[in-house]
């Protein structure tokens, strides 16, 4: 499977972005979808997530009420809708799929065995 992350650039505080993530490949053995972001010098953090069949979404507190994570199934596509930035949510932006049947959707990084190549979001204040 191979993840096409885009859509990141540079923005001020208050607009929105929409970040996407095509899927190529044998993408019929993921079930589900996520993503993460990492500032520098910070740790990859969970920032959103989406299963497969059913849809089910999961946030991370500090983008719960602003960001949207969607699935397009004919254009295997996944998106991220961010808005109301704030300068905090600075970062590369990745995006990741899982092979893992779980009953909840997965927040830590090595439940996802593929990732795209990252997206720069930059929010100015």
């Amino acid at each position: 499977v191979q993840l096409q992350a885009s859509g990141g650039g540079l923005v001020q505080a208050g607009d929105s972005l929409r970040l996407s993530c095509a899927a190529s490949g044998r993408t019929l053995s993921t079930k589900g979808m996520g993503w993460f972001r990492q500032a520098p010098g910070k740790e990859r953090e969970f920032v959103a997530g989406i299963r497969w069949p059913g849809g089910s979404t999961y946030y991370a507190e500090s983008v719960k009420g602003r960001f949207t994570i969607s699935r397009d199934n004919a254009k295997s596509t996944v998106y991220l809708q961010m808005n109301s930035l704030k300068p905090e949510d600075t970062a590369a932006y990745y995006c990741a799929a899982s092979r893992e049947s779980l009953p909840v959707i997965p927040t830590m990084a090595r439940r996802y065995a593929y990732w795209g190549q990252g997206t720069l979001v930059t929010v100015s204040s």
